[in-house]
């Protein structure tokens, strides 16, 4: 427990600084906006191409614990998918909050992952969660976008519709390169890839900082039930389900690990930005996405030190 806490408590202490950042040196939202825009289409992006890109997959289970990340995720929401009726009475969701509820439930924030990978397991631990974000981010963005575009009624629901919006999204993009450079062994210029490095170090560091700056403890006096569904779901439920799997198809060790920690983490602020541009009810994901990171605190901690112990 106490090297998971080593791990967690430097990610959670700049996700602080974060809030703290927001309440004095720089208060205005603009400040923030123009941060969330560069790490969206600049930083981010650099981080996931040169993470794949170099990520030595020499003894990692790749099938397998995509399998299991991918196995949870796929569940989950089919469950939603069946259930969408019930959900939304049982909660009074309309379209866009039930685009949000199945963001906040499936989405996971890569930022602390890998952070939370390079500190508890090193090189071996990125190598992993470099295979979960080579999975994890086509497949859940893809299928925020459809779920966006059919329920959120603010977008071309047709095909067509559903491709454009996909063609914009730069996570997926960058998977793509990323995913080519180091499966086909494409010559890129070392330059290049210690450039993009710089930026992807800097996106680790300036999202924790903007996930800080995005929470807000204000809305947290009542949360919604959605909310604390959402919350129970994507930091219990979520890793229970993605752990079991992993364990049936004999994973163990450091691969073991990352995956409980790639399904244990809070839902991405990306889907806040998502959410903002489709038409989803942002709002309420920004609720989730305080409530989810402060109980991930405690949460965390619990479920990563049970899987070090199986």
């Amino acid at each position: 427990m106490e090297s998971v806490l080593s791990a967690l408590v430097p990610v959670f202490l700049t996700i602080a600084l974060g809030i703290g950042l927001k309440r004095t040196l720089l208060p205005e939202e603009a400040h923030w906006i123009g941060l969330e825009r560069l790490t969206y289409y600049v930083l981010f992006p650099a981080l996931i191409v040169v993470n794949i890109a170099r990520a030595d997959l020499t003894g990692v289970a790749v099938m397998e614990v995509g399998s299991a990340l991918i196995g949870s995720i796929v569940l989950l929401a089919a469950v939603f998918t069946v259930l969408r009726r019930h959900l939304c009475r049982m909660f009074g969701m309309l379209g866009p909050a039930y685009t949000s509820f199945f963001q906040g439930s499936l989405r996971w924030n890569t930022y602390i992952a890998l952070a939370v990978s390079g500190s508890l397991a090193g090189p071996a631990g990125l190598a992993v969660a470099a295979v979960a974000i080579a999975v994890l981010i086509p497949l859940l963005n893809i299928m925020s976008v459809a779920v966006l575009t059919r329920h959120a009624g603010n977008g071309d629901v047709s095909a067509r519709g559903l491709l454009v919006q996909l063609a914009r999204n730069p996570f997926i993009w960058s998977c793509l390169v990323g995913a080519a450079i180091n499966l086909l062994h494409l010559p890129v210029p070392s330059i290049l890839i210690t450039f993009c490095d710089v930026l992807g170090r800097a996106s680790l560091a300036l999202g924790l900082l903007v996930v800080g700056a995005g929470l807000r403890l204000g809305d947290l006096h009542r949360p919604r039930p959605e909310s604390l569904a959402a919350a129970a779901l994507k930091l219990l439920v979520l890793p229970t389900i993605a752990v079991t799997i992993g364990l049936a198809l004999g994973l163990h060790g450091v691969d073991l690990l990352i995956v409980s920690v790639a399904s244990s983490v809070p839902s991405a602020p990306n889907g806040y930005v998502l959410a903002r541009q489709m038409g989803g009810d942002a709002p309420l994901l920004a609720e989730m996405l305080t409530l989810q990171t402060l109980f991930a605190a405690f949460t965390m901690p619990v479920v990563i030190a049970v899987v070090t112990h199986l």
